[in-house]
């Protein structure tokens, strides 16, 4: 069953009237029907770029979640192919929040590390809805490493709303394994591509960010905290997550234009759970020209290039001293 979001409304109407022609006795040999069906898909069509060339931050964030969206899983089957988990931190756990697979892109080896979320009630509760513990960071770290030996690429695939914030994962060093996470993507000299599909929340997404080159899907989202999280800190009021998204500047083009992300990958018009084929196909080809690009790198520029990457983010041009003589009275 598909799921619509509130302002996909009219969406859902024309798709309901779609599905009814469909069932209709007869319809693959009735003309008249067949052009109703072709009229209203247009009118959908129209309807999808209307709506989503003029999203706002926070329905973006609302389509970031969308529960139909593709998630890790789902890009790991459609992308690569002889996919071997990868299990276990070696110290506490296997965390099913992050999964790492040694896998074949385009026939060459390639790590590959993420956050799957789960798209039902049961499978959410099993990845614990894309929340890693310490053992899933430390996880990644094995994996990374793994790469690094072997001088195999690694990419990375994030989507989840924040480290999980349990009891049990800050006595296991929470803070600590995302710092040595970040620490350990510094340190190995082989190519580091991160995707962000879908939320990019938090120090839970920074740990599988620092890459040479991050990728981000046209209406996913990245930003230090929820809007939720900061409409209930600033204003004591989660009903002002739009206000607080509208702030955060979290969009694509918003981490494109601060210099935080390298390339938006355009999505399918109504998103990328309106056709996740043409989704993996655009991203198959940003993946292939970016490891094209940064593929041949030597492990000392690569390490070089991505630490100076990250020193200069945020980074402003500094104002020129003020010339205008201050009266003193």
């Amino acid at each position: 069953m598909k799921h619509y979001l509130d302002f996909e409304k009219p969406i859902a109407d024309l798709d309901v009237q779609i599905s009814e022609l469909m069932a209709t006795p007869d319809f693959d040999k009735n003309e008249g029907l067949q052009a109703s069906r072709k009229r209203l898909s247009d009118r959908v069509d129209k309807q999808l770029k209307e709506i989503y060339k003029k999203l706002t931050p926070w329905q973006k964030c609302q389509v970031a979640r969308h529960p139909d969206r593709p998630h890790y899983k789902d890009y790991v089957n459609a992308l690569f192919t002889e996919c071997t988990l990868l299990a276990g931190d070696r110290n506490f756990s296997d965390d099913q929040a992050v999964l790492g697979y040694l896998a074949r892109f385009d026939d060459k080896s390639i790590i590959v590390i993420g956050q799957e979320k789960g798209h039902d009630t049961k499978s959410r509760l099993v990845h614990n809805f894309g929340m890693a513990r310490p053992e899933g960071y430390r996880k990644a770290i094995r994996l990374m490493e793994m790469a690094d030996k072997f001088k195999i690429p690694i990419i990375t695939v994030v989507d989840t709303p924040g480290a999980y914030p349990g009891l049990g994962a800050e006595e296991r060093g929470q803070s600590e394994a995302i710092a040595r996470t970040i620490e350990k993507s510094f340190e190995i000299g082989v190519p580091v591509i991160s995707i962000i599909i879908g939320e990019g929340g938090s120090g839970g997404a920074v740990a599988l960010a620092t890459a040479d080159r991050n990728l981000m899907l046209e209406n996913a989202i990245y930003s230090v905290i929820s809007p939720e999280g900061c409409a209930s800190i600033l204003w004591k009021n989660a009903e002002m997550m739009g206000s607080a998204a509208n702030a955060l500047k979290l969009t694509a083009n918003d981490m494109k234009k601060f210099g935080v992300v390298d390339k938006v990958v355009s999505e399918p018009i109504g998103g990328a759970h309106r056709d996740p084929q043409q989704m993996y196909k655009s991203l198959r080809t940003a993946l292939r020209s970016t490891l094209k690009e940064i593929g041949q790198k030597r492990p000392d520029t690569l390490r070089r290039d991505r630490i100076e990457k990250f020193k200069n983010m945020g980074n402003l041009e500094e104002k020129k001293p003020s010339k205008r003589r201050v009266k003193i009275l």
